[in-house]
């Protein structure tokens, strides 16, 4: 199974940050973190690397009902989707498929909740 669902665009990387974060509000997340990997790399270990940022997205209500049947699943949350410069001048958006990750756990309650969050993150990857 893999973990993440993922589309190229034709856009710039600053455009795939802002449609990402656009349809990411429009299914009910907001971007809690932003993690610059090229800055960081470039800053911790003085290499360079491409346009690649982590957005951790989370959906509070989904959150809740997660939290509310498995006390420790914060470690997985929040949802990331990656943005990432491609070599070919596109650029690839990424978001973790929650049913893989939550396969870990040993947990029935969370299967609704992971499909749910599921279906709206292919919708917005669907939609970029």
């Amino acid at each position: 199974m893999k973990y993440y669902f993922e589309k190229t665009l034709n856009c710039s990387f600053e455009e795939a940050v802002k449609r990402v974060t656009e349809e990411l509000k429009k299914e009910g997340f907001g971007v809690l973190s932003e993690i610059d990997v090229q800055a960081t790399l470039k800053k911790k270990l003085d290499v360079s690397f491409k346009k690649y940022r982590i957005l951790g997205a989370c959906n509070p209500t989904f959150a809740y009902e997660a939290l509310k049947v498995e006390n420790k699943i914060g470690a997985m949350l929040p949802c990331n989707v990656i943005v990432q410069e491609m070599e070919d001048g596109k650029t690839e958006v990424a978001a973790v498929d929650p049913v893989a990750s939550m396969q870990a756990v040993e947990n029935d309650k969370l299967g609704d909740v992971a499909n749910e969050i599921r279906s709206k993150l292919k919708k917005v990857i669907e939609n970029i």
